[in-house]
């Protein structure tokens, strides 16, 4: 069984949208190629579109993704709806697409609209002397201060997830990877606790504590602490994985 949601404006796409994911495999253009999850893009008429290609669900959670819970897919279109009603950007939602069994979901897919964006936010973190980088950073802290004023907690607000447009003195800001997030009430911890998979350095820290204090009811001290000790803490995690992760294999090779 098929389910099938598209946005109003991309219904008469209906039609090339399924021809897209029945051939998702063989044709379109790879935008990310991961182990979990594939992002194709197609050109449809005056339209450019990018499918997501969920990682087929194991047992238990087909099941779950079924009867339980939303489908990352039809997650990834409503939040997408919600960021926009709050004003925040984001690839617009075009749709989403569930395959079913009687036993549960084997397969789903988010459309969106390409975006053509200059760069994402991982060059300010490779490349210290990225031209406007503290400019860019003061701009993207006011972004994510909006998105905590709405009651947004992106639990994916890493390096990879938002895609940077340079719009004269201005930098739009597009979130994507939408399927994890909360809408709740955010005190100072669980803000600052929302930046700390960015891999921020500590002059990086230091900008981006600055301009939310300038902006919010936060002082700097309380913002710079928190968010330093949210990074570290999170950065001293991650590498602790990757170590011992190195020390099994090196194990396994004797």
């Amino acid at each position: 069984m098929q389910n099938i949601h598209l946005h109003k404006n991309y219904e008469h796409l209906k039609t090339d949208i399924l021809e897209c994911i029945a051939h998702f495999n063989t044709k379109g253009n790879y935008v990310t190629k991961g182990e979990r999850n594939v992002i194709k893009s197609y050109k449809i008429g005056a339209e450019t579109l990018n499918i997501k290609s969920f990682k087929t669900p194991k047992l238990i959670n087909s099941f779950v993704y079924k009867h339980i819970r939303k489908s990352k897919a039809k997650r990834s279109f409503e939040y997408a709806i919600k960021l926009k009603d709050c004003n925040i950007l984001t690839p617009f939602p075009i749709g989403y697409v569930e395959n079913t069994t009687v036993s549960g979901l084997t397969s789903s897919y988010y459309i969106s609209k390409h975006v053509d964006y200059d760069f994402d936010f991982r060059v300010l973190i490779h490349n210290p002397l990225f031209d406007n980088r503290d400019e860019i950073l003061k701009q993207f802290t006011q972004f994510t201060y909006q998105l905590h004023e709405n009651n947004i907690n992106f639990l994916d607000h890493s390096p990879g997830n938002t895609l940077i447009i340079e719009n004269g003195p201005k930098y739009d800001f597009y979130l994507i990877d939408l399927n994890r997030m909360q809408f709740e009430t955010m005190d100072l911890t669980k803000r600052m606790g929302n930046l700390k998979r960015l891999w921020l350095s500590k002059k990086m820290i230091r900008i981006i504590a600055t301009e939310y204090a300038r902006i919010s009811d936060y002082s700097f001290e309380d913002v710079y602490n928190q968010l330093l000790t949210s990074s570290q803490d999170f950065k001293r995690k991650i590498n602790r994985k990757k170590y011992l992760k190195r020390k099994y294999l090196k194990k396994g090779k004797k």
